[in-house]
């Protein structure tokens, strides 16, 4: 399956055996990015940085790289490169809620409207302008609500505004009924009309959005909170800096602290959370959250290339609503490792750190662990439940994946366990 073949598990020693048969001592990598995977990787032991066009074992490329030479490249077996080839099934804004669309029909055909129900955790979305009719007709049944506008294939919230008003977005329109002929040789930019979400869960006047890092394929979880630098309110749709927590726009705004970065770790988010609502609400609301990385997945696992090279890094954003009911708004392919604090750096050199222990290049791993570093192994082909769950009282409607977000992780101690080296085996 999409979820268990790439993860780059080799058994405990097929990286060694390679390693010794061909004379290599070391790990060859390649690093198109110049942020923090840069840093990780060159203090990993044992790695070996390599420049322009030279062999290479490990590629953290930028989708740019992966798109211009993946398909013209030869990779040995043991070769492996951070993304799929067409991720993009996922993490296009359009193609995502396509994705969700049809999995939710399959569903609802295959297993009844309770099971598909499962996949109501995405906002009403429409693609303009291809979609503009449907929107409309959306939109009018609930006049004077809010929505968001998203450029289908950009980042960084560039080219995101919200509008409650149809007037507003009539360029779309035009843009849209044209014929071929009266359009110029610039195609127009394809946007997604997302319902936007208007009771956002609230700490101290800010929205919260929660943020996991997931790698595909055995799926691996890390996590953290994030907020916007400004007191939340509906009245001011224009202001960037209420609405978006992307880094590359928080970081202008006026009471942006650098120090703090609008992140929470996701301990904190936690401890709060419970301390306000109790241990089993919010145990549900995270089975909740382990529902959308599984199911939206699923949603892409007969499209996405299932390639054994690769694996990836996806930032998924989710947003906590009033109700404590999670929405899943995008996927990142890139998420953002460039660090807007010394803790958020910290935060992410651990996360780039047990990422590398989980592509296992050295081939210290079995492939049977539950835990790497600050990840949780919440799927293998199937379901990974958590040890303290009993399987035969386990309802078949119920999910309580091997996760562990916001508790205590004694991350340290539990690799110096798993990745001491094997008898009479240098560590790499």
């Amino acid at each position: 399956s999409l979820f268990h073949q790439t993860a780059g598990y080799k058994g405990p020693y097929g990286y060694q055996k390679r390693r010794e048969g061909d004379g290599r001592s070391c790990v060859r990598y390649k690093c198109g990015l110049t942020n923090t995977i840069q840093d990780v990787l060159r203090q990993r032991p044992g790695w070996m940085e390599v420049k322009d066009d030279g062999e290479w074992d490990f590629n953290w490329c930028d989708v740019g790289w992966l798109r211009e030479n993946f398909d013209h490249s030869y990779m040995e077996e043991h070769v492996r490169i951070c993304h799929f080839r067409n991720h993009y099934e996922l993490t296009r804004k359009n193609l995502m809620v396509k994705n969700l669309k049809r999995y939710r029909k399959t569903l609802e055909r295959e297993a009844g409207r309770i099971e598909a129900s499962k996949c109501d955790f995405f906002p009403r979305t429409f693609e303009l302008p291809s979609e503009y009719h449907l929107f409309v007709e959306e939109f009018k049944r609930s006049p004077g609500s809010t929505w968001i506008m998203k450029p289908v294939a950009r980042s960084q919230g560039k080219g995101i505004f919200l509008f409650q008003k149809l007037k507003d977005i009539m360029d779309w329109k035009k843009d849209g009924s044209r014929s071929e002929e009266q359009r110029d040789e610039t195609q127009v930019e394809s946007y997604v009309a997302q319902r936007y979400i208007e009771n956002p869960y609230l700490i101290t006047t800010h929205a919260v959005k929660y943020v996991n890092l997931t790698l595909l394929t055995r799926i691996h979880l890390y996590g953290f909170a994030r907020f916007s630098s400004t007191r939340f309110s509906l009245t001011s749709i224009d202001d960037q800096y209420v609405h978006l927590t992307n880094v590359a726009v928080q970081k202008t705004a006026p009471d942006y602290d650098p120090e703090k970065g609008c992140k929470w770790q996701m301990q904190q988010l936690r401890r709060y959370l419970t301390a306000r609502h109790g241990t089993e609400t919010i145990e549900a609301l995270f089975k909740d959250v382990d529902n959308i990385f599984v199911r939206s997945l699923q949603s892409v696992q007969k499209v996405i290339i299932n390639d054994k090279h690769c694996f990836e890094l996806y930032g998924y954003d989710i947003l906590l609503d009033q109700d404590l009911k999670p929405w899943l708004i995008e996927v990142n392919a890139s998420p953002s490792l460039t660090a807007s604090s010394q803790e958020d750096y910290e935060m992410k050199c651990c996360l780039l750190e047990d990422t590398l222990h989980i592509v296992d290049m050295e081939g210290r791993l079995t492939g049977r662990e539950k835990r790497v570093g600050g990840y949780d192994l919440m799927w293998n082909d199937g379901p990974v439940y958590r040890e303290d769950v009993n399987l035969e009282t386990l309802g078949s409607a119920c999910f309580t994946a091997n996760t562990h977000l916001g508790c205590v992780n004694d991350r340290k101690k539990q690799l110096r366990q798993l990745l001491k080296p094997f008898p009479s085996k240098k560590r790499i």
